[in-house]
Order: C-alpha cells, then sequence, then structure tokens
C-alpha cells in the first residue's frame, strides 16, 4: 500500500514538474509501482496475506464474543478477578480453621492426659482418702 501511495505522490510531482522529481527519469517514478507488484507477488504466494487475513477475522470474533458478554452482563475480566479473590478468602479461612482445629486436638489432649487419678486429692476440704472433711 505504501509503494502505491509513494507512487502517486511521485507521478504528482513529476507531472507538476515539482523538485528534484521532475528531472528524474519515468522509470524511476513509477519503480514504486513494481515493487508493489512484487511485494504482493510475495505476500500471496508465502501466505502472509492469509496469515494477517485470519488474525483480522480472529480479532472481529473475540471482539464479537466481548460485546456479546457485556451485553448478556458477564465481564469475564471482572470475573476472574471475583474467582482470584475467593479463593484467597477460602485459603485463608482454611489456614485459621486449620490453626483452630490445631489448638482444639490440643487442649482436647491436654483435658485427656489431666484426669485426676481416683487417690489423689485436691487439698481442698478433703482428707488423703478423699472424704469430706
Amino acid at each position: 500500500m505504501w509503494f502505491i501511495v509513494l507512487g502517486v505522490l511521485l507521478i504528482l510531482m513529476k507531472l507538476a514538474d515539482f523538485g528534484l522529481v521532475a528531472t528524474w527519469s519515468w522509470w524511476v517514478v513509477l519503480a514504486p509501482f513494481g515493487l508493489a507488484l512484487a511485494w504482493w507477488s510475495y505476500a500471496d504466494s508465502s501466505g502472509y496475506t492469509k496469515r494477517k487475513e485470519m488474525d483480522k477475522l480472529e480479532e472481529k470474533k473475540r471482539e464479537r464474543r466481548r460485546k456479546a458478554l457485556d451485553a448478556l452482563g458477564i465481564d469475564r475480566a471482572s470475573q476472574k478477578r471475583g474467582e482470584a479473590a475467593e479463593r484467597a478468602r477460602r485459603a485463608a479461612a482454611n489456614r485459621v480453621e486449620g490453626s483452630r482445629t490445631e489448638t482444639r486436638e490440643h487442649n482436647e489432649k491436654v483435658v485427656r492426659d489431666s484426669v485426676f487419678d481416683s487417690k489423689s486429692h485436691t487439698g481442698f476440704g478433703e482428707d488423703e482418702a478423699g472424704r469430706k472433711r
């Protein structure tokens, strides 16, 4: 495309006898059209044109999907952020609950291990046999 624009500008400058281009040969002035033809033949044979066309179609498809999701009220980016925040909240809650569970288990073990022996006495109003005074 740029070769065509350059060729048209050079032709206009040649016809208007403007600047240095007025003294150039017509072959030099028309050379950008030959370069454009060479570029188009290369681009078509190498698949460059087809890839560009497919990229444009993919971009249109992504834009159409985005518009459809927006019309439905589904914002995928904020939905992903919300899901990530929810996962972080769950992970934090699991950490806290895990430490609480460990504390409960430890406390239960301490209580189980500290049951008084029937022969021991507390010393609060009991004699050594465990009878009240």
